[in-house]
């Protein structure tokens, strides 16, 4: 009998309170006061003040609390990180080369659906450099693989089209409840680093660029607005 994929439990988020902060000290942050002190004497004016003491900077040395009302402080902070994600952009951009790796792919498929089930539409774009010009066939052959891959978690709001010297793809999230990962576990509800992804696509270009020969380079056809000039 086949072994079920072994799937990973979301990760929770661990806040200490009062007597489950175990260092000896901490950095207490409470009206305007900011003041290194003995967890245990933080724990006695925390509970005077009818209030919690809070882990708010686990790794700092030594580690820094708030004294606040626990409730009010965690609803506080779910509405600030609602809010923060409803203001970032909702479009994300993965970029994708004819001479792509295995690997390479599978890390951008599981970005990919990373974005999507977190509700992000996707401009997929394949960039042709110097002597890649001559087999867009090759570019298009993949941007149909990326469609294929990703039927499961998004629909096609713009077929694989030539602009330029590169191929470009839209996508929109299909809804969450018929969404169907391959390259991420389906309950997979960690949250991602979406900063971390942005800085992988850039470090991704960069490698790209630095490893076309120079010729290849020169090869390329200029920008209309190049020629123009």
């Amino acid at each position: 009998m086949a072994k079920k994929p072994f799937k990973r439990r979301p990760r929770r988020e661990v806040i200490r309170i009062n007597e489950r902060i175990r260092v000896p000290e901490v950095r207490v942050l409470y009206k305007d006061a900011n003041k290194i002190m003995p967890t245990r004497k933080a724990v006695e004016l925390a509970k005077n003040a009818g209030l919690d003491l809070v882990e708010v900077a686990s790794n700092a040395r030594p580690p820094v609390c708030r004294i606040v009302d626990y409730g009010k402080w965690r609803y506080e902070q779910s509405k600030q990180k609602k809010d923060k994600q409803a203001s970032k952009p909702k479009e994300k951009e993965i970029k994708f080369r004819v001479r792509i790796e295995q690997h390479d792919y599978e890390m951008k498929m599981k970005r990919a659906e990373d974005f999507l089930a977190h509700g992000y539409k996707l401009r997929m774009q394949l960039q042709f450099r110097g002597r890649e010009n001559a087999h867009k066939e090759l570019g298009f052959e993949l941007m149909q693989k990326v469609k294929r891959d990703l039927e499961g978690m998004a629909h096609v709001d713009l077929e694989p089209k030539l602009n330029n010297r590169s191929i470009l793809m839209l996508l929109s999230p299909l809804a969450k409840e018929k969404q169907r990962p391959r390259f991420r576990m389906e309950d997979d509800e960690e949250e991602v680093d979406f900063d971390a992804h942005d800085a992988a696509e850039a470090a991704d270009e960069a490698a790209h660029h630095a490893e076309v020969p120079d010729d290849e380079h020169h090869d390329e056809e200029p920008d209309e607005d190049e020629e123009k000039d």
